[in-house]
Order: C-alpha cells, then sequence, then structure tokens
C-alpha cells in the first residue's frame, strides 16, 4: 500500500512487532530507524497481561471503568489513557524537531490514537474515537502558519488498511449502525478532484469509474438506503452504488434481491453557501489544507448550521426501526461530509479546516451504541478501493512547506 510513497526518516516503538514492521516498510535504506519509548504501547500497569474476562474478574468496578471511561481510568495510582496523551505530545516535539519532511512513524493501536488526537488538538476523552487498526495507515499533514507558531495541522487520512473497511476484521467494536460518507467521483470541470466546488456537473469517465469502484466496495455490506445531495454527480454516484446493491444476488454476494431506498435532500448541498465566499474557488487549494480552511466565518457559520441540519436528519434515519442492523450510506461533496464528521465528533465549526478528502473517498462511522450513543470513526479519506486511480497517501510535496506523517 505505501510501495509509491517516500519517506526521509522512520521512527518506530522499540517493541518488537512495531521495529520489525517499520524494517519492512523502510527496506534496504541506508539511514537506521529511530527507536522512541514514547512510542511504546500503552501502559495498563496490574492489568498488563490479563485476559478481558480475568481482569473482569479480579477488578470489578476498576475494569469497568477501562470500559466505559478510560480517560478518567485510573489503576495503581496512575491514569494510563492521560499519560499515553503526554507521551504523544513529547513524541510530536521529537518528531517536529528532525529535518525530514516526509515522515514515518510506526507504532501501535493506542498509541497512535494519542498520536493522531494530540496533533490536531484532540483530548482523552477521544480515546477509542478514532479507531487505528492493524497495518492501518493514518496521515497528517503539517504546515507552517505564515506568522509563525504552531503549525497548521490536518488530517489527511485516518486508518486506510489493505483489508476492506466495510468487513468485520478490520477491529473495534461490533455495531448494527453505521453510516459510510461517500465523496462523488470527479466532474467534467473538476478532472484533478482539488476544488472542492465542482459545480452541478456530471462525472467524467475517471468519475464513473471511482464510483464503479466504491459501488463494488460496498458489495459485501447490505445497504439500507442511501441519500445524496440533489447535484447531478452525487446523484450518478448514489444510482452506481444503489445498481450493484440491488443486482447482488446475481453477483452471488448473496440469495436474495436487495432494496435499497433512495433519497435526496438539499441539505447536503452546501455548495450556493460556499461560492457565497469571497475566495477564489478556482485556485486548488494546496493538499495539505482542508477544504473548508479559508473561507470566511460567516460563510462556514451557514454551512455549519445546515450540516447540522443533516446531521439530525442521518441519524433520525439510522434509527428507523424496521431493522436491527441499517446501514446509511451518504453522498456528497467533500464540504458536507467534512461538516458532518465533525458534528459526529462534537466539535465546533473552527474544526472544518482540519480534514481533508477526496473525490471518490469514503469514511465511516459506526454507533456500537445506537445511534444515541458515541460515534466511532472506523476511517477518514480511505481510497485504496481505487487502486491505480487513488491519490498516493504522501502525494509529492515539491515546492510547499508541508511536513507528512
Amino acid at each position: 500500500m505505501l510501495i509509491d510513497d517516500s519517506f526521509d526518516v522512520c521512527f518506530a516503538s522499540p517493541l518488537e512487532r512495531s521495529k520489525r514492521t517499520a524494517e519492512i516498510i523502510w527496506d534496504n535504506r541506508e539511514e537506521e530507524v529511530i527507536t522512541d519509548m514514547d512510542l511504546r504501547e500503552i501502559d495498563l500497569y496490574s492489568f498488563q497481561g490479563l485476559l478481558k474476562h480475568e481482569g473482569k474478574a479480579k477488578f470489578g468496578e476498576t475494569f469497568r471503568q477501562w470500559q466505559v471511561d478510560p480517560a478518567n481510568f485510573n489503576i495503581d495510582g496512575h491514569y494510563p489513557v492521560r499519560e499515553l496523551w503526554d507521551r504523544a505530545r513529547n513524541c510530536w516535539d521529537k518528531i517536529l524537531e528532525h529535518e525530514g519532511r516526509s515522515v514515518l512513524v510506526v507504532a501501535h493501536n493506542a498509541v497512535n490514537q494519542a498520536l493522531v488526537s494530540t496533533a490536531i488538538g484532540l483530548g482523552t476523552e477521544y480515546f477509542r474515537v478514532l479507531l487505528q487498526s492493524n497495518c492501518g495507515v493514518s496521515v497528517l499533514d503539517f504546515t507552517p502558519r505564515i506568522e509563525g507558531g504552531s503549525p497548521f495541522v490536518c488530517l489527511d487520512r485516518l486508518n486506510q488498511t489493505p483489508n476492506s473497511p466495510v468487513g468485520g476484521s478490520s477491529g473495534g467494536r461490533k455495531t448494527s449502525k453505521r453510516i459510510i460518507l461517500v465523496c462523488h467521483g470527479f466532474t467534467q470541470n473538476n478532472a484533478e478532484a482539488s476544488n472542492p466546488l465542482s459545480g452541478d456537473k456530471s462525472m467524467n469517465m475517471l468519475g464513473v469509474i471511482q464510483s464503479q469502484k466504491i459501488a463494488e466496495l460496498l458489495l459485501d455490506t447490505k445497504v439500507s438506503s442511501i441519500i445524496s445531495s440533489p447535484k447531478k454527480a452525487c446523484v450518478e454516484t448514489a444510482n452506481a452504488i444503489s445498481r450493484v446493491q440491488e443486482a447482488a444476488d446475481s453477483l452471488g454476494a448473496d440469495s436474495a434481491p436487495r432494496y435499497v431506498e433512495m433519497k435526496q435532500t438539499e441539505n447536503l448541498d452546501v455548495e450556493n453557501i460556499l461560492q457565497k465566499s469571497n475566495k477564489d474557488t478556482s485556485v486548488i487549494p494546496p493538499f495539505q489544507l482542508g477544504w473548508l480552511s479559508g473561507f470566511e466565518d460567516t460563510v462556514l457559520s451557514e454551512v455549519w448550521e445546515q450540516s447540522e441540519e443533516a446531521w439530525r436528519y442521518l441519524l433520525k434515519e439510522l434509527s428507523s426501526d424496521d431493522e436491527a442492523d441499517r446501514v446509511v450510506v451518504v453522498v456528497g461533496d467533500p464540504s458536507i461530509n467534512i461538516a458532518l464528521m465533525v458534528h459526529c465528533l462534537n466539535l465546533s465549526k473552527e474544526w472544518m479546516g482540519s480534514f481533508h478528502l477526496d473525490s471518490g473517498s469514503i469514511s465511516i462511522v459506526d454507533f456500537p451504541d445506537g445511534p444515541a450513543g458515541k460515534g466511532v470513526i472506523r476511517c477518514i479519506n480511505y481510497t485504496a478501493h481505487l487502486g491505480r486511480w487513488s491519490i498516493p497517501i504522501t502525494r509529492t510535496i515539491e515546492n510547499d512547506e508541508a511536513l507528512k506523517m
């Protein structure tokens, strides 16, 4: 998955499974892998080495706190998650001081959660919210600010795995309720998919291929409903997914035809709002910036209000009582999908510039405790299904100042 990507330096946990993974990716480069004790896995003290049923039997209420409130979990006089967040912050100080501009960091599930969260400014309450799977790749862009100070940080993608993110083998808690956010394929005036405002245009040939790849990725998931923006590219992408879903029986995915409910909602179309901006949307923004960075506060506020209505609508759709398992596919452009993820994370509109999405990507939100519970982000900006038509994970950073992790 990283074969076409290049790195200047590699940091790794000293634990053997992480070191070996780093060595395989790093291959035969002359530079040595830099090991750092702060990248080791979370320390659970007396819990270490216990199976779940053993921890429950031995520690009772303390084990329950680890399950339901890990941010405040205390054992042997320690707060493991808080200590983990402190270690992650220390790691960033060392990593960002290094001269390398494209940095590979190989560590573990919990510490990678902490690294992603601390980089974009999320606290310990987000432990177990941003999923990290075995061999999952997450990418962060650090861009210096003109006025100096801390760099602008954008989460380019989260947890891109070699295996399909819609399967049951990629980790995380079991769930019967899921929202899959789909970004429509490339459009006629958007061949590079770098401008979030593509107009109400049909997809070009590349977009058609991307939409088919999305449909194939979702083939093994029984989609309950597809909700799209009324924009042409969104409707075309939704129709491609629907056709493959309803033909699943003849494709051998299951034995019965699937009926997929199709809906459109104006709440998923924010392009008219963004076009009010003074920002020159014909100029491709640097890839390392989120789609919504640089828009005026009044414009972002209007997008935020409309996306809040859309998010409530989607949660209501997910709460339908007609089936226990419910998967809702949402097709929009990167701007609205980013806003929806920010609502899911219970953040404010100022965070909308901290995430990046590409055309043809999917992002998955699970609700293991139901739609009224906390959403768990399984992946953001997943593009591995696009194969040769996807954008390399690290992309070239020649002639710009971004530092990629």
